[in-house]
């Protein structure tokens, strides 16, 4: 059996137990990990807001109800957008926005976050759209994919997107890890499931963080991926008591260095 075969077969053995879902109520109220969330309001008016990409997941994963585009959904975001509140003079939207990739709506966010893209799979319509989406001007952060599987998985949707851009390692000297805070020493960041709970182990194709971008013909970003590391997590998890503060702390600077890029160039 192929070492891909054994990643996958341990991907399937992670998803194969139902997860817990947020539930949402007919007010349109969110809950999740025992916390009650507003429902979004999309009348507000703000000159930054956290879109989320939804994706299809276009394998049995999602017979159990996982949606993997979802983790970490709303908490994350709303917590993160608290810190971009807190931590710059951006004008954040309070809540958060989930985009469709087959609706004309994907043009309106300039910002868009795509959760766990070791799971998705994109039609060419969808590979279309979100190419002139990125050309156009849009900026794509790309979070929580892990060891070579994923990463295998997530190309495969990216290169039907650009087929011959390049995906590069990023120097620490990169401006988008100077543009507001000094990234130069940046760490892994964990997921819960590698600080408690079942405490997966690490793959030795999964222990080391790798911060890499793809580039427009004029030399801008337009997808930044942190790939082997889970930001998601450290901001969903930021007022545990039980996360490292530090990986929280590196967390909230990375989500605040990419928005101001993406929003300056």
């Amino acid at each position: 059996m192929t070492i891909r075969a054994l990643l996958s077969l341990a991907a399937l053995f992670l998803f194969a137990a139902p997860a817990p879902q947020q539930g949402i109520d007919s007010r349109g109220v969110i809950e999740m990990d025992g916390e009650v969330f507003s429902p979004p309001d999309p009348r507000e008016k703000a000159e930054w807001t956290f879109a989320r990409l939804e994706y299809d997941l276009g394998y049995q994963y999602g017979r159990f109800g996982f949606r993997r585009w979802a983790a970490d959904w709303p908490k994350a975001d709303r917590q993160f957008i608290r810190g971009v509140r807190r931590l710059t003079r951006v004008e954040a939207r309070s809540t958060e926005t989930l985009v469709d990739l087959d609706s004309d709506e994907l043009y309106d966010w300039p910002w868009l976050y795509v959760e766990d893209p070791g799971g998705w799979r994109l039609s060419p319509k969808q590979a279309a759209r979100l190419r002139e989406y990125l050309l156009r001007g849009g900026f794509l952060m790309a979070d929580d994919s892990h060891g070579e599987y994923e990463w295998q998985v997530f190309e495969d949707g990216i290169r039907m997107v650009f087929p011959d851009r390049t995906i590069e390692d990023l120097p620490n000297q990169d401006e988008i890890f100077q543009v507001v805070y000094d990234l130069s020493d940046r760490v892994r960041i964990d997921g819960t499931r590698y600080i408690w709970g079942s405490r997966w182990p690490y793959t030795p194709d999964s222990a080391t963080p790798q911060w890499r971008a793809i580039r427009d013909d004029k030399g801008r970003i337009m997808v930044a991926i942190c790939h082997n590391s889970d930001v998601g997590d450290a901001w969903e998890w930021a007022d545990s008591p039980e996360y490292p503060e530090h990986e929280a702390s590196v967390a909230y600077r990375i989500g605040v260095n990419y928005i101001i890029y993406g929003m300056t160039h």
